[in-house]
């Protein structure tokens, strides 16, 4: 009788400590979202980025900042806090964007700026979509004509079926 009281007893302590540890045990299968807060930036947008920029442009380029400095309003917070739900790692990225007045004078942060940063909007080029210069800029791109210019599917219309009767 005591063997059977002993084993009830710790089969009772077993499913006792299973019970509260189940929920680091199946942590896994328990579905978590990811939380992204702040401004999701792609590269390419930072990389739009002039110097003596306006602030209208810098805004219609990265959008409304998550914070603006309160007491003066020349420096600019863009931050971006991503938790995965999965493996629950961070992902925390900053844009600081330092104005003149209404002019871009500087950035910061963990987003890698262009080369061409430094050079104005005005005087930066534009690609022009030519291949080495052999086109002008102008001049437009026509699709290749084709000599049998036949139609691939007739059309089954009423007009089209008179024509057929009468030839």
């Amino acid at each position: 009788m005591t063997i059977k009281k002993q084993s009830l007893t710790l089969l009772g302590a077993a499913a006792l400590s299973l019970s509260l540890s189940a929920c680091s045990v199946f942590d896994w299968l328990i579905y978590k979202p990811d939380i992204p807060q702040g401004n999701y930036m792609e590269t390419q947008q930072v990389e739009k980025l002039r110097i003596e920029m306006t602030k209208e442009q810098v805004e219609y380029i990265l959008g409304r900042p998550v914070l603006r400095d309160s007491f003066a309003d020349d420096t600019w917070y863009y931050v971006y806090h991503y938790k995965s739900g999965r493996d629950a790692s961070i992902t925390h990225k900053e844009l600081i964007i330092h104005f003149e007045g209404d002019i871009l004078t500087r950035v910061d942060g963990d987003y890698e700026l262009s080369e061409e940063f430094n050079t104005p909007l005005e005087q930066s080029r534009l690609p022009d979509g030519t291949d080495a210069g052999t086109e002008k800029a102008t001049d437009p791109l026509i699709p290749e004509q084709r000599p049998d210019t036949k139609p691939l599917i007739e059309e089954n219309s009423p007009k089209s079926q008179a024509k057929k009767k009468f030839e």
